[in-house]
């Protein structure tokens, strides 16, 4: 029987056109303080971690605290303003532009993925979107934030959920994909 099928074909793949923005070498020194200074989990400085953050292109406001096992893809596409965390063993696939706003608090686990692969074309073509975290969010442990997507001001994304769409400012999301469940309601106290 004949078959007309398109299969994905990877011997095909061709992301020539990324461009990473940093030379081999650049990477290459990236990639060996991102292995000693952060996803090394021994190194607990995380004013050592903004510093070098910074000499690597990233903006970084004050006050930022960065936890020990973090991974960050390209810091030179990062921006994390004042007074944000970035808990323990979180994963920065930074392909493309990553904002983090004020006062956010990125959970242990999560991932922040800029990229993703297109699954209806037969080369599996890399997808890179920006990423916006807006000012006062909380990214839940072990959640996802996907490409593209705009989590708003002051939205919580509870533990283990995925954020694959824009997340309403001053809204709790839960749940694969995320659904909005109720307003995030704050207090002075």
């Amino acid at each position: 029987m004949e078959s007309n099928e398109v299969n994905v074909d990877l011997s095909a793949y061709d992301n020539s056109w990324f461009k990473p923005g940093r030379t081999v070498f650049v990477r290459s020194l990236w990639y060996l303080t991102n292995v000693l200074f952060f996803i090394n989990p021994l190194n607990p400085s995380s004013g050592l971690k903004v510093f070098f953050l910074r000499l690597f292109g990233a903006r970084v406001g004050s006050g930022v605290v960065v936890k020990p096992g973090v991974n960050i893809k390209y810091p030179w596409n990062l921006a994390i303003n004042d007074y944000s965390w970035i808990g323990e063993n979180v994963w920065i696939d930074s392909l493309g532009q990553v904002t983090i706003g004020k006062n956010c608090c990125i959970s242990q686990g999560a991932l922040i993925l800029n990229g993703n692969h297109d699954y209806t074309k037969r080369r599996f073509d890399l997808i890179v979107k920006p990423i916006t975290i807006e000012d006062g969010v909380w990214i839940g442990a072990k959640s996802v934030v996907a490409p593209g997507v705009v989590c708003g001001s002051h939205s919580v994304l509870s533990a283990m959920s995925v954020a694959s769409a824009d997340m309403e400012p001053y809204s709790i999301y839960r749940g694969n994909p995320a659904i909005r469940l109720r307003n995030r309601e704050l207090t002075n106290s």
